[in-house]
């Protein structure tokens, strides 16, 4: 898994994350600590970079952004080599820098083995109905991963089910789109999976509607809205595939 990253990196800055015991300079923390206390001090600093936009617009923004750096290592994982690494909270490292996106680090890179027991599922997450690779992404980045950060960020800034879920559908079909961009052959061609995750039966299902043409590329539009038109640094603008765009005159 640690080659597989190390190719992958050449993507992007999205799919580039630090392996092995030395961390990329100091202050990284496991996400499952930044997804308890720190969560309100970190949704502060998103708010203030967005221009002083309110909590729930900061912590949809958060989300949204952590969901999208998970997707771009699983989904790349899987479209270079058919297996997807273990991202579970514990084991991904984060930090802020002072400007730019989060950054990540993964010390013990590992790829994801087995089925999770229903049990370690923290939340009534739908099992997918899909194949074996499209179910190991939704595990590692929705069950092990966003789930933890899915229910902090709803108890304490009231976002509902359905802006969570539609964020991380966004942040899945951006991952796709730079793939298909920069890796428009790899070894698994990812667009099935994500039709897969966002198809009838799958754990996304109903967050949007997605279309994959080859040669014309992705088509999605989610019914739902991240709430980023609000932020005083959106500027009112809406986001590219924002059901708002379908109901404006």
């Amino acid at each position: 898994m640690r080659e597989v990253l190390r190719e992958l990196a050449a993507v992007g800055p999205f799919f580039d994350v630090p392996t092995g015991d030395t961390p990329p300079g100091g202050g990284f923390r496991p996400l499952t600590g930044l997804y308890a206390d720190p969560l309100g001090a970190y949704v502060d600093e998103v708010g203030r970079r967005l221009g002083g936009a309110d909590a729930r617009v900061a912590a949809s923004t958060a989300q949204l952004g952590i969901a999208s750096r998970l997707w771009s290592l699983g989904l790349g994982c899987a479209a270079l080599a058919g297996r997807v690494p273990d991202l579970a909270a514990d084991r991904v490292w984060w930090r802020l820098p002072e400007a730019g996106p989060l950054e990540l680090w993964l010390p013990e890179p590992a790829e994801l083995q087995g089925e999770l027991p229903e049990a370690a599922v923290p939340g009534p997450l739908p099992r997918p109905a899909v194949g074996p690779l499209a179910g190991a992404l939704a595990r590692t980045v929705l069950d092990r991963n966003l789930a933890e950060l899915d229910a902090a960020a709803s108890a304490r800034f009231a976002l509902s089910p359905r802006i969570l879920r539609g964020n991380a559908a966004s942040a899945l079909v951006g991952a796709l789109r730079v793939l298909l961009d920069r890796l428009p052959a790899p070894p698994h061609p990812p667009a099935p999976l994500v039709a897969e995750l966002l198809g009838e039966g799958g754990p996304l299902a109903g967050s949007g509607a997605f279309v994959h043409e080859e040669g014309l590329g992705v088509a999605f539009v989610r019914r739902s809205c991240c709430l980023y038109y609000r932020a005083p640094a959106g500027g009112g603008g809406l986001c590219g595939d924002c059901v708002l765009r379908t109901r404006r005159p």
